[in-house]
């Protein structure tokens, strides 16, 4: 019974510190007594190479996993949400945050690496061969030395790992000088305890290696306090005294730390928050910003906030002794301004470009991208635009723009609203009609989503025969130059949407003849024709052209859809704005 309760205070003490073993670990104790084999790491070890080590194993080896608790709170612990609330200002997060989401916390088999120093606790391996035969694992006391027999202590303490083998090797050959090879090496390093003390998320003790970064145990304890913690002033103190001062920001930048080995007890102090810079607008960086001291320049904030290219001023909000002001200043103006505590600062750019950028698609020689003024019109762009006479349909050229099709995708998503509204609050006088109507919105409901998938082209219209429109150009317009062409278009609703040879002589209905005729569906009273400049024509009279696209709408049941008249009205706008006829 005593066993079972040792081992259960055991399993309690070791899982406190974040060690973790199965229930199979616990019931197979094993002492660490090293054989020749187990020295050797050869298969014939069966505690070192084929179990797994107990608790006090794990202690004494240093071969424990720490894992991320996930936000699990243990007996006795408070959710820190509770005690750490929010200033409710809904500051952005501090500059530097994002390092805590990192990957501090990986499984570690033996925590060494070839900075690390001895101390007293630590495990090493000698092996002697020749002319003496020795092997052995001895533990560096806590005077720093380990005692081997014929030799005597040897002073290890503070000694690099990957020094130790020569170090010990040249003590060992003070005494043995010939005959005789000699290998060491580090086998385990003690765990360390160490405090974190200040703002941040867990503050407490945590155990570790003395090898492991600062970051490692800032992460451990959750994290600095964003609203209250400082990144840039961090303590290591030592039985009293700072060993060292960290600023994270010098991480961030140069990927530099300065190189610590911890030592059990030793304390990690998160300072209270220095005074801090709110950044929004245009950088690469929208944080919050502390200062090194109570006050620093602009040009100091943009090192860390890196404003785009394109900024051209800067606004500053806050407070002074005479109250609170706001100032808005040129970028250059800003290199020299004086910053405090409270500031938000907003990079803009109010330098609006004086040149756009026009495309050229089509049938055209020669770039196809021009910069241009921004009082350019259209006639001052064509003569840099050399064409084949032969190739080139000039007289349909028209011309895309963003804002067109935009326009036009709000009045089609206008009605499509108006369409839902009239179906969905339409009265019903009887059950027969509700039914009906149910039935009704059931379809209306599967039209708007494939209307909405629609994008609109864009399209302006600045061609009328020999005359185009000589108009002032946008920002993105794309200048389309159709090629000359022998066919006709035929879509919409026919058996077999097709191309077809322009006829002279053939009328509208041959063409629908030729792609096979109207569907069921098609409306066949009225037939947009859109012309190779962009133009829709419903019901013209006038002779098809080459190039010109018929497209055959489809019909909406009147008899069974209340809202016709709206349903209509949007397939025209999309056959007019996309050149698609929607079903």
């Amino acid at each position: 019974m005593s066993k079972t309760i040792k081992q259960c205070l055991s399993a309690v003490a070791v899982s406190l510190i974040s060690l973790t073993v199965t229930s199979n670990e616990l019931n197979n104790s094993h002492s660490l007594q090293p054989s020749l084999s187990d020295l050797s790491g050869t298969s014939q070890s069966k505690s070192i190479s084929h179990s797994q080590p107990t608790p006090n194993q794990a202690l004494e080896n240093g071969t424990y996993t720490s894992e991320n608790r996930n936000n699990l709170l243990l007996p006795g612990e408070t959710d820190v949400r509770l005690l750490l609330p929010s200033s409710g200002e809904n500051l952005p997060p501090p500059y530097g945050a994002n390092l805590f989401a990192g990957g501090y916390e990986s499984e570690r088999s033996d925590g060494l690496n070839e900075n690390y120093l001895i101390a007293p606790g630590d495990k090493i391996n000698i092996w002697l061969w020749g002319a003496v035969t020795y092997a052995d694992v001895v533990t560096v006391d806590i005077q720093g030395n380990i005692f081997i027999p014929e030799i005597g202590p040897i002073k290890v303490q503070n000694v690099k790992a990957s020094e130790v083998n020569n170090f010990v090797t040249q003590q060992i050959k003070k005494v043995y000088t010939n005959n005789v090879s000699i290998y060491v090496n580090l086998l385990t390093a003690t765990p360390v305890s160490i405090y974190l003390s200040g703002p941040v998320i867990r503050p407490g003790q945590y155990a570790g290696m003395a090898s492991d970064s600062l970051l490692y145990f800032l992460k451990r304890a959750g994290g600095i306090d964003s609203e209250r913690g400082s990144y840039r002033e961090i303590e290591i103190k030592r039985q009293g005294e700072v060993i060292a001062t960290v600023d994270l920001y010098n991480f961030i930048s140069t990927g530099t730390l300065p190189k610590i080995s911890f030592k059990d007890g030793d304390v990690i102090l998160v300072k209270p928050q220095k005074s801090a810079i709110t950044v929004s607008g245009g950088v690469r960086n929208p944080f919050r910003f502390e200062l090194e001291s109570n006050k620093s320049t602009g040009k100091k904030l943009t090192e860390y906030s890196r404003p785009l290219a394109k900024i051209s001023h800067v606004g500053v909000v806050g407070n002074r002794d005479s109250g609170p002001f706001s100032l808005y200043m040129t970028y250059q103006d800003f290199q020299s301004f004086e910053l405090k505590d409270g500031d938000k600062v907003i990079f803009n750019d109010d330098l609006h470009a004086q040149v756009i950028d026009v495309q050229i698609s089509g049938s055209y020689l020669g770039p196809s991208y021009f910069a241009v003024q921004k009082r350019t019109r259209l006639h001052d762009l064509l003569n840099y635009i050399p064409v084949d006479p032969q190739l080139a349909d000039t007289g349909s050229i028209y011309i895309l723009r963003k804002s067109v099709a935009e326009r036009q995708k709000e009045m089609i998503e206008e009605s499509l609203n108006r369409l839902e509204r009239s179906v969905f609050t339409s009265p019903a006088s009887s059950d027969g009609e509700a039914a009906i109507r149910a039935k009704e919105a059931e379809m209306v409901l599967q039209f708007p989503e494939r209307v909405r998938r629609v994008q609109p082209l864009g399209k302006v219209v600045i061609s009328a025969g020999v005359h185009i429109a000589n108009i002032l150009l946008e920002q993105g317009a794309i200048i389309t130059i159709p090629n000359k062409t022998d066919l006709i278009q035929v879509g919409g609703e026919v058996l077999m949407p097709q191309a077809v040879v322009y006829n002279p002589k053939a009328t509208i209905d041959d063409y629908i003849a030729w792609a096979g005729g109207f569907t069921e569906r098609a409306e066949d009273s009225r037939i947009a024709i859109v012309r190779a400049n962009g133009l829709v024509e419903f019901d013209s009279p006038n002779q098809i052209k080459k190039g010109d696209q018929i497209l055959v709408l489809p019909k909406v049941d009147e008899k069974t859809m209340q809202a016709v008249k709206d349903i209509t009205q949007i397939i025209y706008q999309i056959a007019v704005a996309a050149n698609v006829a929607i079903n």
